[in-house]
């Protein structure tokens, strides 16, 4: 990171953007072209990696880019503000962020289907005992990304 000022290392401190976050963006690698998604998502730290997990159709370019090359960049942010200056060159912005890379799978056990649309449901409308029906389940597909390299920025 360029900006080491601006880093962000501490654990707590980067779970709460994270749960501050709404929308994950995925970067895909299609022949050479980004294809971008902009996601809802929920999330898990097992032992010292993140996962977050997504929902959405079982069919489309998504799911095309996930079985042809599963390796993503993504980011999430929150807090955005420009902050004017008397001239256009001495404007900046308050925000926090997060990028980095990962891999993402589908996710096929029916058990942790329910477990990634629980954290999603949880982290989005609030913690429940959520229940899904099984059409539900059969109609939407769920993914997750491991989380292998990321970093965390605020300018405050």
């Amino acid at each position: 990171m360029r900006r080491k000022d601006r880093e962000v290392t501490d654990k707590a401190k980067i779970e709460e953007i994270i749960r501050g976050c709404h929308c994950c963006r995925l970067g895909f690698n299609d022949d050479g072209e980004v294809y971008i998604l902009p996601l809802n998502f929920g999330w898990e730290k097992k032992e010292d990696t993140y996962v977050l997990y997504f929902h959405g159709a079982k069919e489309g370019r998504k799911i095309d880019l996930i079985g042809k090359n599963p390796k993503v960049g993504f980011e999430m942010d929150r807090g955005y503000s420009l902050r004017p200056g008397e001239i256009g060159g001495e404007c900046t912005a308050s925000f926090q962020s997060i990028i980095g890379n990962g891999v993402v799978e589908m996710v096929e056990n029916k058990d942790e289907k329910i477990h990634g649309l629980t954290l999603i449901m949880n982290h989005n409308a609030g913690p429940k005992a959520w229940t899904f029906s099984e059409p539900m389940l059969q109609a939407v597909a769920v993914f997750r990304m491991t989380v292998e390299k990321m970093s965390c920025k605020e300018h405050e």
